[in-house]
């Protein structure tokens, strides 16, 4: 068992989940998996805990009754991940939109750094996108832009999915509290992070969209998240952090 686990949630994703943990495990530095699978139709699942028998003590997985939200799967997760003694918890894609290799840059950038949170970044260093059509870059970057005009974040990246979590910040976050479920769960944990102080890092990534199976974003995710950071701002003034 490793100290370190890398959270991947998945609807349908049968064409990427056997590629996506075997590059994980075969990076040099080592990593458990979390699978938290929301009742694919496809047989996601089967896959998973067949090669379960070929990695007892690195992969598991957690199984939904359906779609119960994006947020609620990683948090579900991430108490999984607490209670299993682990001291770094990541959120990663299963379609390689998020490159498995920089989960050690992540990790460096938390371990050897002595950041408390490390963020895959898309807009650090530049626009680094690719397969996106123009329309849906320009809004996940003036939707990022927009948050941080509302929140006063200095992150440039605030719906980003690729994140490793030191111990202490889910620790010290009431998880219970974080009220939005689709991409704007993102903006929470990221937000709440950012209040209690803890110091957060963007390290460079290359983001490369899916190349198997369908896209999970709608406009009702993208409607929660501008709705919801407006609201997340407004309840901020009424809490202590």
């Amino acid at each position: 068992m490793s100290n370190k686990v890398v959270i991947i949630p998945t609807y349908k994703e049968k064409e990427n989940i056997e590629n996506i943990i075997r590059v994980v495990f075969n990076l040099p530095e080592p990593f458990d998996i979390l699978i938290i699978d929301d009742n694919s139709p496809d047989g996601t699942a089967d896959i998973v805990k067949n090669l379960i028998k070929e990695f007892p003590d690195r992969l598991n997985i957690i199984e939904r009754s359906g779609k119960l939200g994006l947020g609620t799967a990683y948090i579900t997760g991430f108490k999984w991940s607490l209670e299993h003694g682990y001291d770094y918890i990541f959120e990663m894609d299963a379609d390689f939109s998020h490159p498995p290799e920089d989960l050690i840059n992540l990790y460096n950038a938390c371990h050897n750094d002595g950041y408390d949170m490390a963020i895959g970044s898309r807009y650090i260093s530049g626009v680094n996108v690719v397969n996106w059509p123009m329309g849906r870059i320009m809004m996940s970057y003036y939707g990022s832009m927009y948050v941080r005009i509302v929140t006063r974040m200095k992150i440039m990246d605030t719906t980003a999915g690729f994140v490793c979590y030191t111990r202490k910040v889910l620790d010290a976050i009431d998880l219970d509290k974080i009220k939005m479920k689709g991409y704007g769960f993102q903006i929470e944990m990221k937000f709440t992070a950012w209040k209690k102080k803890f110091k957060i890092k963007e390290v460079p990534i290359i983001f490369t969209d899916r190349k198997q199976g369908t896209s999970k974003m709608s406009g009702g995710i993208f409607g929660e998240a501008v709705w919801g950071v407006l609201k997340m701002k407004i309840s901020s003034w009424f809490k202590k952090y």
